[in-house]
Parts: structure tokens; C-alpha cells; sequence
């Protein structure tokens, strides 16, 4: 067994915590992940992994070999970036996680014409809401939608995305259209629950903060589901323009409260902080950040200049 391959082996067993999630980062069976930590161990003639039924733990010599491991191979991958950017060509895969919608609507273009300049790098690319463990995981880089928390990843904002209380026209038919945020308490609502908190805050048309919380008619972990279903007159809904910013420019829906303003969130691609990044995951994060660097993004463009709104009488 190639030496580089049981010292890439341990490295992602220690990372991801498990044998298990190493093979399956790897895509091989378990039992070939434990014949190599046993060829490491038995060439070294030392254990670096004490294991129990229930946990791995790094040795005294584990840890100082994975901290070398993890040196010799950032090096490694580091000289073939080189020669790889020398011949003016990059290679390898880039594990991309995304989130769900956002991937749907925006990352299709930005990854086809870097796919075509970039024909031996191959994408593999996880579109979830859920938020994964970069290195527990295996991914190179994700994008994420929120306020960053401080974390042991670096981050590099790419855009931004303004939000908007939006809902169908016909939704009002018969009845007042909200003037107040407080107003918005007596209508349905609609309540995105991967959000951390629930209220919905804002910024009055004379620059005081405020926020409401709401009682919801109907709860889902999805955008585009809560977005159809305002379309579809079922209630009130805060979202960001990068997914509702047709249905404003077709009159699907219409914004409320146009006056104020509600939070905006930065997209930012995050990676591990390491040693060295390798060259086709540099490359893919310049790409993304070269394709929506732009003042305005184009979903904003609906919401950049507000529009006196009627009511619906």
C-alpha cells in the first residue's frame, strides 16, 4: 500500500472521528480503512489509535505523527499544484456543499462555465440545508447564507441578499393591507424554520431597529416551498430576494412595509483553515466570487428603488 494513501487514511480517521466516516468520505469499505491504519501501524512498528467500541483516541505518538502527516502531504499537494498551474491546467475533485435553494436557482451557471474552463477538475457538489462539518465531512468548501459564528474556518464573502415581506396580491382581496410590522399579527404568516431566530426584525423609515414575533400558519425548512405557497395566497412571508426576486419582477407576489428595511445576510464560501489551499479549491473560490461581484446583485435589482404600494380594495 502506497505510504501516502495510509498517512491520507489516519489523517481522515482522525478528522472525521470514525472509521466509518473516513470510508465513506473515501467511498470504500470500512474494513479496507482498517487494514490500513493496521499496515501504518505494523510499518511504523507504534499504535496511534487507542479504540474502543465507542470513540478513537490519538496516542502520544499518534498525535505527533499526524501533525507531520498532515505537513508532508500539505507539501505534496502543494508541489503538484505548482506543476499543475506551471502547465496551466488544474485536476483533482472539490467536494462543495450548498445550500439547497440557493444551489438550485444561482450556482447552475457559475459551475457550468467553470466545469468548461476547468475540464479535469471534477465538482461534487452536496445541495442540503442542513449545515455540514467541513472537515467531519470531507468537503472542500460550502457556502453559507447567515452570520458567521467564530469558527476555525476561514470565510471569503462572495454577495449579499436583502429580504422582503412579500405575499400575494390576491391574498388582500377584501381586507387592509399591513402599513406596521405590528400589523402583520393579524394576518397568516409564514415561518422558515432553519432560521436561528424567528423574529422578524427590521429598520423603521426613520432608522430605529425593532422586530416581531409571530404566530405561524405554516412552518416549513424549505424556501421555495414557502415561496409557492405565498404565490399560492396562503399567507405573509419574510424571505431573501435571491429566491422571491421573479416572482416580485413577474407580480406573483408583492412586497409589504416597501419603507422598511428588513436584515440582509452575506453569502460567504468557508474552508478549513489550513496550511495550504490547494490550487483547484482557490481556483473554484476566485471563480465564485468573480461571478457575483457585482454592486448590486441582480436579484435586488426589484427591491433597490421602492415603490409606493395601493392597496387592494
Amino acid at each position: 500500500m502506497d505510504r501516502f494513501v495510509e498517512m491520507a487514511t489516519f489523517i481522515r480517521v482522525v478528522r472525521s472521528g470514525s472509521i466509518t466516516a473516513a470510508a465513506a468520505q473515501q467511498s470504500i469499505a470500512k474494513s479496507a480503512v482498517s487494514k490500513r491504519l493496521r499496515d501504518l501501524e505494523k510499518r511504523l512498528g507504534v499504535q496511534l489509535l487507542t479504540r474502543t467500541t465507542r470513540r478513537l483516541t490519538l496516542t502520544s505518538a499518534g498525535g505527533e505523527f499526524l501533525e507531520r502527516a498532515e505537513a508532508i502531504l500539505a507539501d505534496v499537494e502543494e508541489a503538484e499544484s505548482e506543476a499543475q498551474s506551471a502547465r496551466g491546467r488544474l485536476s483533482g475533485r472539490v467536494r462543495v456543499a450548498a445550500p439547497l435553494t440557493f444551489g438550485l436557482m444561482h450556482l447552475s451557471p457559475v459551475i457550468r462555465a467553470f466545469s468548461r474552463a476547468n475540464p479535469e477538475v471534477k465538482l461534487d457538489l452536496d445541495l442540503s440545508d442542513r449545515q455540514v462539518d467541513l472537515i467531519e465531512d470531507g468537503f472542500d468548501l460550502a457556502i453559507r447564507i447567515a452570520t458567521l459564528a467564530d469558527s476555525n474556518l476561514a470565510a471569503r464573502p462572495l454577495t449579499s441578499s436583502r429580504h422582503a415581506v412579500v405575499a400575494s396580491p390576491g391574498y388582500f382581496a377584501g381586507q387592509p393591507i399591513p402599513q406596521t410590522p405590528e400589523e402583520l399579527g393579524s394576518y397568516q404568516c409564514l415561518e422558515y424554520t432553519n432560521r436561528a431566530d424567528p423574529s422578524w426584525h427590521y429598520v423603521t423609515p426613520d432608522g430605529k431597529q425593532g422586530s416581531v414575533r409571530l404566530s405561524h400558519h405554516l412552518r416549513a425548512n424549505n424556501g421555495e416551498f414557502l415561496r409557492d405557497a405565498a404565490i399560492a395566497g396562503l399567507g405573509i412571508v419574510l424571505q431573501p430576494t435571491f429566491i422571491i426576486y421573479k416572482a416580485l419582477e413577474s407580480g406573483q407576489l408583492m412586497r409589504l412595509l416597501p419603507d422598511y428595511d428588513w436584515h440582509e445576510v452575506t453569502a460567504y464560501a468557508v474552508y478549513p483553515q489550513t496550511r495550504y489551499l490547494p490550487a483547484r479549491v482557490r481556483a473554484f473560490i476566485d471563480y465564485l466570487a468573480d461571478y457575483f461581484d457585482r454592486e448590486t446583485a441582480y436579484w435586488d435589482m426589484e427591491v433597490a428603488a421602492p415603490q409606493p404600494l395601493k392597496e387592494t380594495r
